[in-house]
């Protein structure tokens, strides 16, 4: 089979084999749903500020007695909360 061939022969059956992806629509009468998620959004991401806030608070007054760097590691959690709870919907759209 010649190159040209296999080519035409590839472009054929990928053109038969395509599946629409339609977009997603949002079904009538879910506007609290969307209402609610965007609450939990905001009660996490407040949630993960005030951690940060109490992480930061934490390592200032133990930093006198030399064990400031122990919530580093708070730090980067409370972070990684806010990569995740701000990406939720672009994580959940990748898996499905």
């Amino acid at each position: 089979m010649t190159t040209l061939a296999l080519a035409i022969l590839l472009d054929t059956t990928a053109h038969l084999v395509t599946l629409p992806d339609p977009d997603p629509v949002q079904p009538p009468g879910t506007e609290g749903l969307t209402t609610l998620l965007g609450w939990v959004k905001w009660i996490g991401l407040a949630v993960c500020v005030l951690g940060l806030i109490a992480a930061g608070t934490m390592m200032a007054i133990q930093s006198r007695r030399g064990e400031g760097g122990e919530h580093a590691g708070k730090i980067g959690m409370a972070l990684g909360g806010v990569i995740i709870i701000s990406a939720a919907t672009s994580l959940v759209g990748f898996f499905v």
